[in-house]
């Protein structure tokens, strides 16, 4: 069987780690995943979990819009939180099918002090990291999580077991 798979971005790591999980989920199935551009209907750096959830969710509504004729649709969206205890970042997945919803959230982990600093300047994670890493575009790479852990663990392998999470609800439709 043949499972269509539409990801509400052109990030390549965001269309990776969704084909990843999907070949981990469905392993006997023909899989074919496509990424589109849509907005998510937030700021370029959300400001929290509400924000980014929302931003997630609007990508996998938009993309099903869109592109009605799939089966799953995928919005990743990676946003930040601000608090006491400083400044973390994460990411929500949330998928949809005709007839289910999933969701999941990545780990959390906190952002150096000179990151921080240019993130709350206004300036968007992916650039801030740039700067102060001296890298190009490492949002369509490794990411903040890259070359945080030395890429022990990169943006690809960071999202892939949230989106696997958000796919419980359709493994085990008969619970949700």
């Amino acid at each position: 069987m043949e499972i269509k798979v539409v990801v509400g971005s052109k990030n390549p790591v965001k269309i990776k780690c969704t084909q990843q999980a999907f070949d981990k989920v469905f392993p006997n199935h023909k899989l074919t995943v496509d990424g589109v551009s849509v907005p998510s209907g937030v700021s370029d750096q959300p400001m929290s979990d509400k924000e980014t959830f929302t931003g997630a969710l609007n990508r996998t509504k938009q993309a099903k819009i869109d592109f009605p004729k799939a089966d799953y649709w995928v919005g990743i969206e990676g946003g930040i939180e601000d608090s006491e205890a400083g400044m973390e970042a994460f990411a929500w997945v949330t998928i949809l099918s005709s007839d289910q919803q999933g969701q999941a959230r990545t780990a959390t982990f906190q952002l150096p002090p000179k990151v921080q600093e240019l993130v709350r300047q206004g300036i968007e994670l992916g650039v801030a990291d740039d700067m102060v890493f001296k890298r190009s575009n490492s949002k369509q790479a490794n990411g903040a999580v890259g070359i945080l852990t030395n890429d022990l663990i990169d943006r690809t392998s960071y999202y892939e077991p949230a989106v696997v999470l958000a796919l419980i609800p359709f493994l085990h439709s008969e619970l949700y």
